[in-house]
């Protein structure tokens, strides 16, 4: 892979080109983690690439090793890893649940305590997810919870 960088004081914003032979994994990579620098995330849907406001995505998954991203009506596969989604939704109210589940914290219409100090979350499409009680403190000092 080869990066270059031109700058210039006429430019007025970041413009980035990618050439290449043809669309490998790698560039789909590439192309998602630039997304994200503008808060979008792409998803992948019936062999379909769309761009999704990260405000929109309630929570992210993974399953069989597949990472997905739901939002109010639909699911989308994404290529990033969901340790990658964490980085860098962390200063979008995204935070951890569990060892598979990264969680919208804008979404989120209410909390309940369970046993061995775990929360149930209620998602505004009604959902219901575990946040396990590794993370569980963070969620409670963050609402500023006892």
């Amino acid at each position: 892979m080869k990066i270059t960088v031109h700058t210039g004081t006429e430019e007025k914003e970041i413009k980035i080109s990618i050439t290449c032979q043809s669309m490998t994994p790698e560039v789909e990579r590439i192309l998602s983690m630039l997304h994200m620098l503008n808060k979008q995330l792409t998803g992948y849907k019936a062999g379909e690439m769309y761009l999704i406001e990260a405000a929109d995505v309630l929570y992210i998954d993974t399953a069989d090793k597949r990472t997905f991203l739901y939002t109010k009506n639909e699911i989308y596969e994404t290529t990033l890893k969901l340790y990658e989604l964490e980085e860098q939704l962390e200063d979008a109210d995204f935070f951890r649940a569990n060892k598979s589940c990264i969680i919208n914290f804008r979404h989120i219409v209410s909390l309940k305590s369970e046993l061995n100090r775990r929360l149930l979350v209620t998602m505004t499409n009604g959902e219901k997810l575990i946040v396990s009680r590794q993370y569980a403190e963070y969620v409670k000092e963050k609402l500023e919870v006892r």
